[in-house]
């Protein structure tokens, strides 16, 4: 047994250390980086908690808008494969974005009375909530882009490296880009941790301060994405002057080093396709229309499709027929609405989780979902996306079962049966211990298609109209939680922040009803996707 775990230890991450490469380094540095961005989400929940009086439906449809950013990958992933040699002009105008999303916040902590002189404080955390995914999109069509540049085609010889080396290289790279991310959240939740220690004796000023601290520490981000760039001109220059040293023409080892392929030429369908949903987005957006974001999603999923069907034309049919098929079931599977910040408002107000302990969750969540992307390592490479989502379908439907028995009281009964150590944050900690690690598993196998089976000078375009396809399923996810939010509603006590008199009392009473709700369609849904995608004749990977 001893030799058995430690041979699956060796396979499944020693294995992945070994097939590190210092290449790999700049475009997980900018994964890192996206990572570090959950430093601000706890602080996030309880500044729109505490200081504005935003509903949860509200919340739910600028999630709808938070998201629409990351369908540009489109154009934006087409734009790097033309500009090649220029991408990283890309990241400094994403860092650049982040940047001012994280000062608008840093100013509504600092001097409010100042900003709300210019236009309310809603609308400024608004606009710092828009900044910011869409530097994060450019950021992250790079980052994409890089994981291809990454992975070597010629050896230390200057010999092509065989495909399957680069395969296996392929899958590794993406495989270390989620492990990035996660790791990125586990070090901002370790920092949450020790920032809010003793947070629930600190006056409001002392809080706030916490608050600001979090944000202005949030900076390093862009300066971290900086780092991945320059290091990867420097590998770039080294490598090349190894190869000039052995001998070789300096214009031979630069095309050695590049993508053989010319870069490919303007596809019009896309960047017009792409500038027809941008100006379609835009001009519902702002036009006051009812039902305006069901339209932008029905309108931007067509114009999608349009251009996946475009697309792929150029891959042999069964290809086609795997990447539509894939993505399909993974858009149905990540479209799946939840229950909104009605349910984190409760387990505030009622269970009484503050910073600190919410901190701890995300802490065992980044953790633990590292551990099951080594531990599930093998089961992606060998299991099917139907198989992988059917089986995160039952287990997530398995783990929400504690969640909703939390509203009508499971904690009170175990705690009764257990002298008080199984309560409501025992039973929060071993569901977010079985849960976190199945999060990330869905998109690996997806993206490890890609990178292998893409044509070469289109990397950067199909994982970009792949990511956005499948980042506007979330879009959908927000549009179903805004209209379940609407049906069973859930609000927090908002108080007027001059007098203190309550302008909207707390009422968690359809929270139950909205839990049991969200539990069913997670479990139909993705079901229903797989037997669709089957009856068509479809295929996955």
């Amino acid at each position: 047994m001893i030799a058995a775990t430690l041979r699956w230890v060796d396979v499944n991450i020693l294995a992945l250390g070994r097939e590190l490469r210092l290449s790999y380094l700049p475009p997980l540095m900018v994964y890192v980086a996206y990572g570090i961005s959950g430093l601000t989400g706890i602080v996030g929940t309880f500044f729109v908690k505490e200081y504005l009086g935003l509903s949860a439906a509200f919340l739910a449809a600028l999630g709808f808008w938070v998201g629409i950013p990351w369908a540009l990958k489109m154009p934006l992933g087409h734009l790097v494969d033309l500009i090649w040699r220029w991408k990283s002009w890309l990241v400094f105008l994403g860092a650049g974005l982040i940047a001012a999303s994280l000062l608008i916040m840093v100013g509504l902590l600092t001097d409010r009375a100042a900003m709300v002189t210019v236009m309310p404080a809603e609308a400024w955390f608004v606009l710092a909530a828009l900044l910011s995914p869409v530097g994060y999109v450019v950021q992250d069509v790079v980052a994409d882009a890089m994981t291809v540049e990454a992975v070597p085609r010629v050896d230390e010889h200057g010999k092509p490296v065989p495909q399957e080396a680069r395969k296996l290289m392929n899958t590794t790279m993406q495989t270390l880009g989620r492990v990035a991310l996660i790791g990125g959240l586990a070090l901002v939740a370790a920092i949450n941790l020790y920032l809010f220690t003793g947070v629930e004796r600190l006056t409001e000023p002392e809080k706030i301060e916490v608050y600001r601290q979090i944000y202005l520490a949030a900076l390093v981000i862009p300066f971290i994405s900086f780092a991945g760039i320059a290091l990867a001109w420097l590998l770039r220059r080294r490598e090349l002057r190894r190869l000039v040293a052995q001998g070789m023409d300096r214009a031979q080892a630069r095309k050695l080093l590049e993508a053989p392929e010319e870069r490919p030429a303007a596809n019009w369908w896309i960047l017009g396709g792409s500038l027809v949903f941008v100006a379609f987005t835009l001009g519902m957006g702002l036009g006051n229309f009812a039902y305006n974001q069901e339209v932008i999603f029905t309108g931007s999923l067509a114009i999608i499709l349009f251009l996946i069907v475009k697309l792929t034309r150029e891959l042999e049919p069964e290809a086609r027929a795997t990447l539509i098929g894939t993505a399909a079931v993974i858009f149905v599977f990540r479209a799946i609405p939840g229950p909104g910040e009605g349910l984190t408002w409760w387990m505030i107000d009622v269970l009484k989780f503050d910073q600190r302990f919410l901190a701890v969750l995300s802490l065992i969540a980044s953790v633990l979902t590292l551990f099951g992307m080594f531990l599930f390592r093998r089961f992606m490479a060998v299991r099917s996306i139907a198989y992988v989502v059917g089986f995160l379908t039952i287990v997530g439907m398995v783990l929400s079962l504690p969640i909703v028995g939390l509203y009508y009281g499971l904690h009170q009964w175990t705690a009764s049966l257990t002298g008080g150590v199984v309560d409501a944050r025992f039973i929060v900690i071993v569901n977010t211990a079985l849960e976190s690690p199945l999060g990330q598993i869905a998109m690996i196998p997806m993206l490890a298609w890609i990178a292998n089976s893409a044509p070469q000078n289109l990397k950067a375009t199909y994982f970009a109209i792949m990511a956005s396809f499948t980042n506007l399923a979330l879009s959908a996810s927000q549009l179903g939680t805004k209209h379940l939010n609407q049906m069973f509603v859930v609000s927090r006590e908002v108080k007027d922040a001059t007098t203190g008199a309550v302008k909207v009392a707390a009422d968690y009473g359809q929270l139950g009803e909205l839990l049991v709700v969200v539990l069913v369609i997670g479990v139909l849904m993705p079901f229903a996707a797989i037997l669709i995608v089957r009856a068509s004749g479809l295929r996955w990977a």
